[in-house]
């Protein structure tokens, strides 16, 4: 396989000297790599990182605010609250690393980057969700075995419509930039800000119940707010263990085929795989092409899909592409050579 980063005659450069060395550039499988796509992930990791500073600002503010009044109130339920709140703006501190980590450029060693690094971030957000799910629920059982007053319960109130402004700005805010820049754990994230915002508002709940003067309000809101955060707990989860499977939406798979089998000279697509490298995409593909068509002829094919792909497939930045002769009747299949080798 070539060299990722080495020039070709289509990004206006000329390859290294040597005829020989042209020819078996062409047969090779390639990649298709520009300043461009270098330019734009970036950008979409800068983008990661400004919506994880802004969202751990507001959501740090909405924490200590909420902080203040427990410390004041002794609502169970709004401890849980604060404790999903504060749980919720310190997973930008992994997040954030891995997108740090995710602009490095490859090595000998990582030869795909550090992309992988934010399915490693998601897997710590969901244990944190996790744990925050754990705390809240033994404080409403240890509060429900022991129930006491609640006091200042319409500063609890108010609390709890500042953690939900707070969170659901937040979850926007995360969902919407973790789809743009294709961010599983910065979805996995907003999620979680989400389901905090709908526990904020159960607070209220757990308030109205203590004003008038039913004690258990409190510590069953508390319970209901455990079963949020362990709903969210498993989509966030499906989310990032799917990624860490290498799991793709089936209908890119099926746009990349339709693309493919449009490119002229393309007689048919053979072995198509997508896996997400971080929040960027990556393709494999076998093409099948005219056995008689020229080395040259069949690297323009090549090209052709590969150009092609990048433009139907979002936030896909790089793409290998293999050309297959059309098989020929009586002709042995060239592949046989590496049958003994596929996985059994």
């Amino acid at each position: 396989m070539s060299d990722p980063h080495r020039h070709h005659p289509h990004d206006g450069h000329r390859p290294p000297a040597g005829r020989w060395h042209r020819l078996t550039h062409r047969l090779t499988p390639h990649s298709h790599e520009s300043a461009a796509k270098v330019d734009s992930a970036l950008e979409s990791s800068a983008r990661g990182l400004r919506a994880l500073w802004v969202s751990l600002a507001v959501l740090g503010a909405t924490a200590i605010v909420q902080a203040a009044v427990v410390a004041v109130s002794g609502s169970v339920a709004l401890l849980g609250d604060t404790v999903h709140n504060t749980a919720d703006a310190l997973t930008a501190v992994p997040l954030g690393i891995a997108f740090v980590l995710g602009r490095r450029a490859a090595t000998r060693r990582f030869t795909y980057g550090y992309g992988r690094a934010e399915d490693l971030a998601g897997i710590v957000i969901v244990l944190t969700i996790a744990a925050s799910a754990v705390l809240a629920g033994w404080t409403a059982v240890d509060r429900l075995l022991d129930p006491r007053p609640v006091t200042h319960v319409p500063a609890v109130a108010l609390a709890a419509l500042a953690g939900f402004a707070g969170n659901e700005w937040v979850a926007r805010y995360r969902i919407r930039v973790g789809r743009e820049i294709g961010s599983a754990a910065l979805v996995a994230d907003g999620l979680h800000a989400r389901t905090d915002g709908y526990t904020s508002l159960a607070v209220l709940l757990g308030a109205g119940g203590a004003a008038l003067g039913w004690r258990l309000a409190d510590p069953l809101v508390g319970l209901a707010i455990t079963a949020a955060i362990a709903l969210v707990l498993r989509d966030a989860a499906r989310e990032v263990f799917g990624r860490l499977m290498d799991a793709v939406d089936p209908a890119l798979v099926d746009r990349a085929e339709r693309v493919l089998r449009e490119v002229p000279g393309v007689r048919g697509v053979g072995e198509l795989r997508l896996r997400w490298v971080g929040h960027r995409l990556r393709a494999e593909v076998a093409l099948v092409v005219d056995g008689e068509a020229t080395v040259r002829r069949a690297h323009a094919i090549a090209v052709e899909a590969e150009h092609a792909l990048l433009h139907a497939v979002p936030r896909l930045t790089a793409a290998l592409v293999h050309a297959d002769p059309a098989p020929v009747p009586g002709e042995a299949d060239p592949h046989l050579a590496l049958a003994h080798h596929a996985p059994g």
